[in-house]
């Protein structure tokens, strides 16, 4: 046969290849990493529920989860888990878009002052903040105990921004609530847990490639203008939406949404050193793999699924002279893996009991 560009290339470029002639166990699509995580290396997570998962495997496995924003002494495990203290590396809830990063960052740092400052909840009276309103269950007795909280928070954020080694951010939503007359970008709908609904105040926002990408590499030269020595591992969350406003089926705004997030997650990789994309999606969603990973609610990723995602992370972002930490990370107890699974908070469900 005459040679052709495709004629000399490796096996992992070929479909039948490197997914139709594997198992699915054995199908990995991480070929090679730009950095590894050391065991002391900071490792601090944000963007959407899924990231909580890699956050569980982290804390585990005997690699340092850096949590910034600790829990106040005194304060039982059982009680700083309810209050949502373990969630992430600090206490701003699940980021669901990259504009919610950018903005959390400009705060952090007073460069940014929304004009919207507090919501109050209908059913109890208690007050709440519009940007993460879930974060503390009782809400707030006054408004100065939470902007006490808020300033307390501000400070864990930039701790932890100058402080961490490693940064782990996933894309989870391009659907998104804003306040208008600020663009100051919300966690989740007014209404759904605090404020009330208003289209005079606020507005419905989808975001498009570019704005994801702008969004983000804004949030990754701010990061490193303070802290350049990070490193950044990014991933697209494989957990379907929970609800579209778009006038179109769920499941065309999920591909949607997706499709957007999976290209702009391409985009900044190619755009800036150090930043490292984990396809955790690409995994879970390859056509031997997908129905065998996702839970019965067909958006949630099983125990399985979990697994073999967190499996791929260790083996390619850690040492392989700790390559037994790797494995053992990944050899949960199934009783105790449901239970943890069942501590990953997505504050978007607050959407169907709202």
């Amino acid at each position: 046969m005459a040679e052709n560009p495709y004629s000399s290339l490796p096996d992992h470029r070929f479909w039948r290849k490197a997914v139709t002639s594997l198992p699915p166990f054995a199908i990995d699509p991480l070929l090679q990493t730009p950095f590894k995580i050391a065991r002391h290396d900071r490792v601090a997570t944000a963007g959407s529920c899924f990231a909580q998962e890699i956050a569980h495997r982290l804390q585990a496995s005997g690699y340092t989860y850096y949590l910034a924003e600790r829990p106040p002494s005194g304060m039982s495990a059982a009680e700083a888990d309810r209050r949502n203290y373990f969630m992430y590396s600090c206490r701003y809830g699940n980021l669901y878009t990259t504009a919610q990063l950018r903005q959390l960052i400009d705060r952090a740092y007073g460069d940014f002052i929304p004009e919207l400052d507090y919501w109050t909840r209908e059913e109890d009276g208690r007050i709440v903040d519009p940007f993460r309103p879930r974060i503390e269950p009782e809400g707030f007795a006054t408004l100065e105990e939470m902007r006490e909280e808020r300033n307390r928070h501000f400070a864990a954020v930039r701790h932890m921004i100058e402080t961490m080694d490693v940064f782990v951010f996933t894309f989870g939503h391009t659907e998104t609530w804003r306040h208008k007359s600020d663009g100051a970008i919300l966690q989740l709908a007014p209404g759904v847990a605090g404020g009330d609904w208003d289209d005079n105040v606020y507005e419905f926002y989808n975001m498009t490639v570019s704005e994801v990408v702008r969004d983000f590499l804004a949030s990754v030269d701010r990061i490193r203008e303070i802290n350049p020595k990070v490193r950044i591992v990014l991933s697209v969350s494989p957990v379907g939406i929970i609800a579209t406003y778009e006038e179109r089926h769920v499941v065309v705004s999920n591909t949607a949404v997706k499709a957007i997030l999976r290209a702009a997650a391409d985009e900044v990789v190619r755009a800036r050193p150090n930043i490292a994309y984990f396809p955790s999606y690409d995994l879970v969603n390859v056509s031997p793999n997908a129905a065998r990973f996702y839970r019965d609610d067909t958006r949630r990723i099983n125990t399985q699924g979990i697994d073999r995602t967190m499996k791929m992370f260790f083996d390619h972002f850690t040492d392989k002279s700790h390559e037994s930490l790797a494995i053992n990370a990944v050899k949960f107890d199934v009783a105790a893996e449901a239970e943890e699974n069942a501590r990953v908070v997505c504050d978007e469900e607050a959407i169907e009991s709202a």
